[in-house]
């Protein structure tokens, strides 16, 4: 996964960060700061499916409080990633 701003990622780029959250191999404010910075470029366009995978990842790290667990589960972000794959037609 690249973490440079230079090429549009496509879905197997979004959906493997998605899958790294899942699985504990990103943090979830890297992916946060990842999609973010993807939705800031206007210039950019984004297929629907993209555009929903890219605004789920960004907030991924949101707590109620500076100490409180995060707002998704762990288990929902699994099932957004099972969602986004369904969608793709892809396997789990």
């Amino acid at each position: 996964m690249s973490g440079g701003n230079s090429d549009q990622p496509d879905i197997d780029e979004i959906e493997a960060w998605f899958a790294a959250v899942a699985e504990g191999r990103v943090s979830r404010d890297s992916a946060d700061r990842w999609a973010g910075q993807w939705l800031a470029e206007d210039a950019l366009e984004w297929d629907e499916l993209s555009w929903w995978a890219l605004d789920l990842l960004h907030g991924i790290d949101l707590r109620p409080g500076p100490d409180e667990p995060y707002l998704h589960s762990s288990a929902q972000v699994r099932g957004w990633l099972d969602e986004l794959r369904r969608r793709r037609g892809s396997p789990s």
